[in-house]
């Protein structure tokens, strides 16, 4: 049987975090909105699925609060109070000499806080989907899950999708949501800028025998950074980059080794350390679409820009996508504008383009920089995070910057309705 659904406003193909976001966000601006997403959401939730958390910047969790999934979030949230970035080893009590260069970088120092607001908040990306995949089914959204779309195409004042399923949805505007490896974008023929870095990303969750106190290391290393990342419940998520092969080695080490290996990297200044969970490996790359929009198909989060996560910056990137995209949408209905029209797409690309760009831009120059074991690059950039360590107005910029709360910033990130 094939449902012919005569008109939506707007479809969002690609149910992660993202696209789940734009769909609560939309629907709380009185637009009609249908979610696609191809894969079983009892998948999604799954504890094997993803091991991933997400750093989110503390304007991007204002979003959330608006959209009324905040206080959800928060219960399995842990705030980041503090983050501290190193060239070599990790300072404090640990087992090696402490470096005299770091960057060190405090929520107390941010000018624009709303009340007690931490630099950002890791959460489990698993629970992050459960919440918002909550919220989606309250609020009544069309969810059209496991479907993926087979066609889309354009006629006069909207654009038709055909799925596999043998529906076929009509819109003013069709969202791709899909991630990286988007098959609209490709599609449309909207070009696609990607490379792959020879890093890939081992990921694991571990518990410590002393307390985090809510501070998150990152310690850059020859081949790649290492992240300890706090988690309720005093564990950690570690992002360990390393090349291809010693990941995958990592991977398949007997776990007493890789444990040994984790300490060399960690240190002792935690104390114990325990593997808790499976371990995950995620290739490292960037890719930059060429266009935000093309026809009445708009490209969201990492179909748009997948970056390194090296300053934890590709879901808060996604999120401000959402913000600006939700707002625009929202404004050209209440003016009965086509929302799928040239005119109205441009206001977001205009203004995530500069922003998408240049944070993808800065991402890849610090791979390339911190990635890096030249003794001469090296002492150069001990002695650069040295002063910009002790430059007080610098540090509070890039720390608002890397909290999406800087430019021209939509209202959902500035904590009110749209």
């Amino acid at each position: 049987m094939i449902l012919v659904m005569e008109h939506l406003d707007v479809i969002i193909v690609g149910g992660g975090m993202a696209g789940m976001t734009l769909a609560l966000a939309l629907k709380s601006g009185g637009i009609d909105v249908a979610l696609i997403e191809r894969q079983p959401f009892a998948e999604q939730l799954d504890t094997g699925f993803d091991g991933r958390a997400s750093a989110i910047a503390y304007a991007c969790f204002r979003q959330w609060k608006v959209l009324g999934v905040g206080d959800a979030l928060e219960a399995s949230a842990c705030r980041m109070d503090e983050i501290m970035v190193t060239d070599g080893h990790l300072p404090g009590p640990a087992s090696r000499k402490p470096l005299p260069f770091f960057l060190n970088f405090k929520a107390e120092e941010i000018s624009d806080r709303t009340g007690d607001e931490p630099l950002g908040y890791m959460v489990e990306n698993r629970l992050v989907r459960q919440t918002l995949y909550d919220a989606i089914r309250e609020r009544h959204i069309n969810l059209i899950v496991p479907a993926s779309v087979v066609e889309m195409t354009e006629t006069g004042g909207f654009a038709e999708v055909t799925l596999n399923t043998g529906q076929r949805l009509r819109a003013s505007l069709v969202v791709s949501a899909e991630g990286r490896n988007s098959n609209l974008r490709d599609k449309a023929g909207i070009k696609h800028i990607n490379w792959e870095y020879d890093q890939s990303a081992v990921v694991a969750t571990v518990k410590m025998e002393r307390p985090h106190n809510h501070v998150a290391y990152e310690h850059f290393l020859p081949s790649g950074p290492f992240a300890i990342l706090p988690l309720t419940e005093n564990r950690a998520c570690i992002v360990w980059s390393e090349t291809h092969a010693k990941a995958k080695a990592l991977m398949d080490v007997r776990e007493s080794l890789f444990h040994d290996h984790l300490m060399t990297r960690f240190g002792d200044f935690l104390g114990k350390v325990e593997l808790v969970g499976p371990k995950f490996i995620y290739p490292l790359g960037l890719g930059l679409a060429e266009e935000m929009y093309k026809g009445r198909l708009a490209l969201l989060g990492d179909a748009a820009h997948g970056i390194h996560p090296i300053a934890g910056q590709g879901l808060n990137l996604g999120l401000k996508d959402v913000a600006a995209l939700a707002e625009v949408l929202v404004d050209a209905a209440r003016l009965g504008e086509d929302l799928g029209s040239g005119l109205v797409l441009e206001r977001y690309a205009k203004w995530r383009r500069f922003d998408n760009v240049s944070t993808s831009v800065v991402m890849d120059g610090f791979v390339r920089l911190f990635s890096n074991g030249n003794p001469l690059l090296r002492t150069v950039r001990d002695v650069g995070m040295g002063m910009f360590n002790r430059i007080p107005a610098l540090r509070q910029f890039v720390m608002e910057d890397a909290g999406a709360a800087t430019g021209d910033l939509p209202k959902l990130l500035r904590g009110q309705e749209i």
